[in-house]
């Protein structure tokens, strides 16, 4: 491409948490080049960044086999549309970012198009199907991963990669102090607050709310003076919430595109599985796992998944430290008793308080946009 023409990045997202870390990237890689142009598949935060998006990717941010199979069709068309964006375009570099199996069909087509590829946030291949990455360092250039333990997998077969630190380090900073959050949002601090994190896909909400609400109406039938926030995902409609909401007996406080703050505030929270446990974790804000899936999606996961564990706090610290309440487990009443348990066994609060510390403290001072802006440059020149 001549020098006068901008470089064009092409960036691939397929759920919030993607589109928050590629958003994070380019803004870092605009401060050392202004001209950089980014295209692709994405959500708000990526058109916010400045990323011009060709597929808005709130259509496909599903997970499961029951939930990707019903979702078949569009998943499709994105990859299709993606493939063609790639040849009519011939980006300088194709950043995928996360969601797995998409990623991989794209830049498989993209390596073979002659497009430098970088895989951002590498398969969980320590938790199951370990094979993949020589599959990966088939389709890639470069393997960029967030846990430090993960670099071993990717250089025993030889596969470029590099450890850039969990992009969440960065991100994860309250844009108030708690007295001030607590004020705003008219919570008594006098009083117990428990949040609720039901997560940010449609159809988590959906799975998981009602089972949180229920748990928050036994919870308030012991503690009558608790109070629950729940912070809304910019990728989950206020019709969906409030249908669930208003339905309860409990008073739930919505409070969109705060999390941070909201969390902060927070003396236990009951959370899905995802990268939202490690947002808690680096609050050091104690907390309870709660996940169900679809039957089908459960049995083979049982099957096929090596570790004990789904949190991502349990994974890094290698050991339960939160309890995790994962299928027919994830009860109202098996919620509301370890919520219960947090708030008023002091010793118990305290021990987890102290493990969260260590979990944040094993994932380091942060930096991984920047990290990341540098390998991607260096790919580029």
């Amino acid at each position: 491409m001549a020098n006068s023409n901008p470089l064009v990045v092409m960036f691939s997202a397929g759920e919030p948490s993607g589109d928050q870390h590629a958003a994070n990237l380019f803004l870092e890689m605009k401060k050392s080049q202004p001209t950089i142009k980014g295209i692709g598949m994405g959500g708000t935060k990526m058109a916010e960044a400045g990323i011009g998006l060709r597929y808005d990717s709130a259509n496909i941010a599903v997970i499961g086999v029951v939930e990707v199979i019903k979702h078949y069709r569009e998943i499709r068309r994105a990859l299709m549309l993606m493939q063609q964006l790639a040849v009519t375009e011939k980006p300088d570099l194709l950043i995928c970012v996360d969601y797995k199996e998409f990623n991989f069909k794209l830049a498989r087509f993209a390596k073979q198009h002659g497009i430098k590829v970088l895989f951002y946030v590498g398969p969980q291949v320590w938790a199951w199907r370990a094979g993949r990455v020589k599959q990966y360092g088939k389709v890639i250039d470069m393997m960029a991963v967030i846990f430090p333990f993960e670099t071993a997998y990717y250089e025993a077969e030889n596969v470029p990669v590099r450890y850039v630190g969990h992009p969440s380090v960065d991100k994860v900073h309250p844009q108030h102090s708690k007295a001030e959050d607590l004020l705003r949002f008219g919570l008594d601090r006098q009083h117990p607050v428990v949040g609720l994190l039901p997560g940010s896909r449609v159809n988590e909400i959906k799975r998981m709310l009602p089972v949180m609400l229920a748990a928050a109406e036994k919870l308030q039938a012991n503690l009558p003076d608790v109070q629950f926030v729940l912070p809304q995902a910019g990728s989950i409609a206020d019709e969906l919430l409030a249908g669930y909401c208003q339905q309860s007996s409990v008073n739930i406080i919505l409070i969109k595109n705060q999390p941070y703050d909201v969390m902060q505030c927070c003396d236990a929270i009951m959370t899905t599985s995802g990268t939202a446990t490690l947002e808690i974790a680096l609050l050091t804000v104690p907390m309870a796992i709660a996940y169900k899936l679809a039957p089908v999606t459960y049995w083979l996961g049982r099957l096929l998944v090596k570790t004990p564990f789904i949190g991502l706090p349990n994974i890094i610290a290698g050991n339960g430290i939160i309890k995790e309440f994962i299928q027919h487990e994830a009860t109202p009443e098996n919620l509301a008793a370890e919520m219960l348990r947090i708030l008023t066994d002091n010793s118990y609060n305290a021990d987890m308080r102290k493990n969260l510390s260590e979990v944040k403290q094993r994932l380091g001072q942060g930096g991984a946009s920047k990290a990341m802006a540098e390998l991607a440059q260096g790919m580029l020149s």
